[in-house]
């Protein structure tokens, strides 16, 4: 992990630690802001089992995200992190810089959009986290990613679980 990285580790925040219909702002662990009106949809999940994987990591998913600045500020997002509990219960931490080699600016109104997977060695997981990032006038922010599950189909090839 690198320094930068470190910085921006926010503990055990986790997206079910606070209800999403809460709209007010409030700092979180570590003097994050969760600001109103950004936001994160999972606008897809696909099971992808035809991409390469690893043997011991079989079952790929590829999501498709966007981040939503509905606020009155422009935010860089910084970094992201993500806690994967497969089916066993063991938790993985995917922490990291930026978002898919990006480090995105979000001006008010504008939304950044792509598409990753999660590799499982399980045929079942859940997925949350969040996307750390900063304002213009230098306030941390923290925006979570929603939680959701996959879950490896009963049918062969490609399926998409949610849209």
């Amino acid at each position: 992990m690198t320094k930068d990285a470190q910085a921006w580790n926010c503990g055990a925040i986790t997206p079910r630690s606070i209800r999403p219909e809460f709209r007010v702002e409030r700092t979180v662990k570590h003097d994050l802001l969760e600001l109103p009106g950004l936001s994160v949809t999972l606008d897809r999940l696909v099971y992808a089992p035809e991409l390469p994987a690893p043997p011991d990591k079989p079952h790929s998913f590829v999501y498709f995200i966007s981040i939503h600045n509905g606020s009155d500020r422009t935010v860089t997002i910084k970094g992201r992190k993500w806690v994967v509990t497969n089916a066993r219960g063991e938790v993985t931490v995917i922490e990291g810089d930026g978002v898919v080699g990006e480090f995105p600016v979000l001006r008010p109104g504008e939304k950044f959009s792509y598409n990753s997977r999660h590799i499982l060695d399980t045929p079942r997981a859940i997925a949350e986290g969040s996307y750390l990032g900063v304002d213009e006038q230098g306030v941390r922010v923290v925006v979570r990613i929603p939680t959701f599950e996959m879950v490896v189909p009963g049918g062969a090839g490609a399926k998409e679980m949610w849209a």
